[in-house]
């Protein structure tokens, strides 16, 4: 029995705005401990028993970011299946289970977002293996989180009876939209329903042979984006007209809500899908004001809030449930009860074209980084980190021209027909028009500052003639 653990990482968390944007969203963030929420993800599954190494399915801004992370942590995946436009979950584990399923018929597979929070890794794998036999079986497992609170942001699992000779799994007798108040209270005073936590024990067979009898239109664009689907470096890239074709339905939509097998198996262990700042709040530590706070922060009469400082000094006086949280170029100021409309706010940003909304100041590639410094008419200051052995694209700008000045580390300078190598506090000049890349040969990360200047400083203005990442 092989366990194939298929860890989605398609997005963007928004409601954590602004520490969570598009292009560095909250799976690549650490919010508990020293690893971020897609690592921490794929530890878990890394000490489970009968365990293979994990497919991800991630859309194809993300590519770098999830390699470069499961490389920090030593852990290589199976794939990383990159999905050119989004359609929620069922065509994502159909494509899973159609990849797996072509290496080993008899796999069960192990569904996981790969933004939640789980404190007792110990805990989850034990719990994973108590639904092995239910999946052995046939049957579709889903995992029910027994409810702390009359939650009203979650759906709901209602249990039924046990499944034949397995005291560890029951039938599904429904699967309930997020409730109203007196609705989630009601649920929890009864004791057989349990938050729908989005995580799936499936035999692939079984998977396979049910959405392809509930979800035929589905299946065969599924199978098409595959076969279709080309290899580029560690990833696979899927048809992007065949999974156009496919309709965007979650699994619980396409299969589970349909089928015979599902089943589900409760658990009792801390469990969050971080949706929003007070979630945080739930599971932060609390000093003896109820406040949780991250950061340099100086509080006075404040209570049960969450502030989060992460580039500078933070305080506040005589409010209680708030949420602050300070970025370098964003603050978000709310009351804790308020933060579900943390994401109507970031589409107002995203309507007005403001890169806040998309966008960190450190913007992440695969080579390292970039930090915008200063900002002004016909100008831009960056400070630019590359990692070692690492290199730029052979590139040229119609608009600007560039100069780049070397503080740590040493740079390997292509400009034009010349190379020429620049260590700390030497220099160099592009102009504008000119073929150039920028290397780092040693052993430390190269850092330097970069000066742009002319008509238009767009990160669009780049003609690429050759690139290691195949970028366009």
């Amino acid at each position: 029995m092989n366990i194939h653990p298929v860890i989605l990482s398609g997005g963007s968390g928004t409601r954590l705005w602004p520490l969570s944007r598009d292009a560095l969203p909250k799976q690549f963030l650490k919010f508990h401990g020293d690893h971020s929420l897609l690592q921490a993800t794929a530890l878990r599954c890394a000490g489970l028993t009968g365990s293979t190494a994990p497919t991800i399915l991630a859309n194809n801004e993300h590519r770098f970011l999830i390699a470069q992370q499961l490389h920090e942590i030593d852990v290589k995946a199976r794939d990383i299946i990159l999905e050119p436009v989004g359609r929620n979950t069922a065509p994502a584990l159909a494509i899973a289970a159609l990849s797996i399923g072509a290496q080993d018929p008899a796999a069960l597979m192990l569904i996981l977002p790969s933004d939640h929070l789980i404190a007792d890794a110990a805990a989850f794998r034990h719990e994973v293996l108590a639904a092995v036999p239910a999946a052995e079986a046939g049957h579709l497992v889903t995992f029910g989180i027994r409810p702390r609170w009359a939650e009203t942001g979650y759906g709901y699992i209602a249990c039924g009876k046990n499944l034949p000779n397995d005291d560890a799994c029951f039938v599904v007798s429904q699967f309930i939209e997020k409730p109203e108040a007196a609705r989630a209270e009601r649920f929890l005073a009864e004791g057989n329903y349990f938050w729908n936590s989005g995580m799936f024990l499936f035999p692939v067979k079984a998977f396979i042979a049910e959405i392809e009898r509930l979800q035929p239109q589905l299946m065969a664009a599924c199978r098409q984006a595959l076969a279709e689907g080309q290899r580029d470096l560690d990833f696979t890239r899927l048809s992007l007209s065949a999974l156009e074709r496919c309709p965007s339905i979650s699994v619980d939509y396409a299969v589970l809500e349909h089928t015979a097998l599902a089943a589900v198996h409760p658990v009792d262990y801390e469990w969050s899908d971080l949706g929003s700042w007070k979630a945080l709040w739930d599971v932060g530590q609390k000093d003896t004001d109820g406040n949780v706070t991250h950061g340099e922060t100086v509080l006075e009469d404040v209570h049960d809030s969450y502030v989060y400082a992460e580039s500078r000094l933070v305080t506040a006086i005589g409010v209680e449930g708030i949420v602050v949280v300070e970025t370098p170029d964003a603050i978000l100021v709310s009351n804790r009860e308020s933060v579900q409309h943390v994401r109507t706010l970031v589409d107002k940003l995203k309507a007005q074209k403001r890169a806040e909304g998309v966008i960190h100041r450190k913007v992440h590639r695969p080579w390292g980084t970039y930090e915008s410094v200063d900002t002004g008419d016909r100008f831009q200051v960056k400070r630019i980190t590359v990692n070692p052995g690492s290199k730029l694209s052979m590139q040229m700008h119609h608009h600007r021209a560039e100069h780049w000045i070397v503080v740590r580390g040493t740079a390997r300078v292509t400009r034009g027909e010349d190379v020429v190598m620049l260590t700390e506090n030497e220099s160099t000049f592009i102009p504008l028009g000119v073929k150039h890349r920028l290397e780092n040969p040693g052993r430390i990360p190269l850092e330097l500052i970069e000066v742009q200047s002319g008509t238009y400083l767009g990160e669009d203005d780049i003609v690429r003639f050759e690139d290691t990442y195949n970028r366009a």
